[in-house]
């Protein structure tokens, strides 16, 4: 018989000791990956099954069987089309409000489980008062963007600068001193294609914060047909990713409010005039609205959220077409007689007649008085002319020919225009009556012919596109790879 000595009382004690920290540290990796992976499946954000939109945009989701989650919109259509259907639920009083078939909802949900690993986007940190650039500042960042307008990009960053400062002041709180900073509004007029979106889309990227720009031509009073006024802040607050701090720092941008000036003659009720003005004025001023939370309608399913509109910064852009007549008529009553009288017609000629533009000039137009007192800041631009429009075409940091240059470089083709070319597209933009919006659809129809034939032939290096061939007379000059600078030949048409 074989006997094998047991090791000392001490030894087993150690050994023992030994087995249960093993034991320990394996109980606590378990737990610490149990705990990972509860805490991964709590970062996973939830994603619709019929939109396949996230919660961070659709909003909070509700639990479906099988794992599936469904938003409120996709749930307030589903409720929309049952009702639509006319099936009298009564019939089936075992039946439950609505039946889906979740077995094979659940099959397609665990075959592809990536689609709800997508993770919810990072907090960006609230705005400070450091983060808001002084309006020299400002007005600096817009010149390299914006052509023109120095006068209305001066006023807008003084009263951008001095907006935010309010909001950060506590709004219309009193301070230790008395003093309470009223809220100040800012109505844009210029002409069509003068920059007025365009502007305001700009500043809202260089500030970094929300914007949500409206058509006011689609609003109309509450219980009607169309987007009732809240909806703006709805936009916004979908533009902040429904943080509603952030919204409640943003801007919000109408524009055509020219459009919703009241009838002068009209035997019906107003609703998207007159009436859509009265509508603006709480938000204007700043009050507490309850808005849905991925959704523009309102429901018992959807949920709401409070957005205090009273730090929110409003412009208002038009383009008052009429206006320019109002102006002149009254200017006009001021003539005199005599040496050194001011004639009648001699406003007719006035390109920035906008700049003399009153309070009583838009009342005659249609807006109310109380429409106009919540916005204090009357901001104008001018219309653009030829040298402008050239300007817009080669300054910008995004300007248009830059587009082009970057999308044949990616070709490695040098795209170059002559100034002469870029005069004659000014030109024909200015022709149109649109104002820098035009600049986009004359580029699109002369670069139309290049950018089809130029990625045919990968040996061309250069394209200098001259006045002739838009006009018409002749082709492009190309440069072929390896050709001195001087030996272009033109293309064939």
């Amino acid at each position: 018989m074989l006997f094998v000595p047991l090791p000392p009382f001490e030894k087993r004690e150690e050994n023992q000791h030994l087995e249960d920290q093993d034991k320990l540290q394996e109980d606590a990796k378990e737990e610490y990956a149990e705990e990972n992976e509860q805490e991964e499946r709590d970062h996973r954000e939830k994603i619709c099954y019929i939109c396949h939109r996230p919660e961070s945009k659709a909003g909070p989701m509700l639990d479906m069987p099988g794992g599936m989650y469904m938003c409120h919109h996709c749930m307030q259509k589903a409720f929309d089309t049952i009702s639509r259907s006319n099936i009298d639920l009564s019939r089936f009083p075992a039946m439950p409000l609505f039946r889906m078939d979740t077995g094979s909802m659940a099959g397609s949900a665990q075959e592809n489980p990536k689609k709800q690993k997508s993770r919810k986007r990072p907090e960006k940190p609230a705005l400070t008062m450091k983060d808001i650039p002084a309006p020299h500042q400002i007005k600096a960042r817009l010149d390299e963007y914006v052509i023109g307008q120095e006068k209305a990009k001066k006023a807008i960053a003084v009263a951008v600068y001095n907006h935010y400062k309010r909001a950060f002041l506590g709004g219309d709180q009193e301070d230790e001193d008395g003093v309470v900073i009223q809220k100040s509004n800012i109505l844009m007029i210029g002409p069509t294609g003068s920059g007025k979106t365009y502007l305001v889309k700009t500043l809202a990227r260089l500030l970094d914060v929300p914007l949500a720009i409206a058509d006011a031509t689609s609003l109309t009073e509450a219980g009607y047909i169309g987007d009732d006024i809240e909806s703006v802040v709805s936009k916004l607050l979908a533009a902040a990713d429904n943080d509603v701090e952030r919204a409640q720092k943003g801007i919000i941008f109408i524009d055509e409010i020219d459009k919703i000036a009241k009838k002068k003659q009209t035997t019906t009720r107003d609703v998207s005039g007159e009436s859509v003005q009265q509508e603006l004025l709480k938000l204007l001023e700043g009050s507490v609205v309850e808005v849905p939370i991925g959704s523009n309608q309102k429901n018992a399913m959807t949920p709401t959220a409070s957005v205090n509109t009273d730090d929110i910064l409003f412009i208002c852009g038009g383009a008052f077409p009429d206006l320019e007549g109002i102006i002149k008529e009254r200017l006009s009553r001021k003539t005199t007689m005599g040496f050194g009288a001011v004639l009648k017609d001699s406003y007719d000629q006035d390109p920035n007649i906008l700049s003399q533009v009153t309070g009583e000039d838009l009342r005659a137009f249609g807006m109310i008085p109380e429409f106009l007192g919540r916005l204090p800041i009357t901001v104008t631009l001018q219309g653009v002319d030829e040298e402008m429009l050239v300007r817009i075409l080669r300054e910008p940091k995004n300007a248009i020919i830059r587009q082009y240059e970057k999308l044949l470089a990616m070709d490695e083709v040098k795209l170059v225009f002559e100034d002469d070319a870029l005069e004659w597209i000014a030109r024909e933009a200015l022709k149109r009556g649109t104002g820098a919006r035009a600049l986009r659809a004359v580029m699109e129809e002369l670069m139309l012919d290049i950018m089809y034939e130029i990625p045919k032939d990968p040996n061309i290096g250069s394209v200098v596109v001259t006045r002739p061939y838009l006009e018409k007379n002749g082709g492009p000059l190309i440069q072929m790879r390896g050709v001195e600078p001087g030996t272009e030949k033109p293309a064939v048409n």
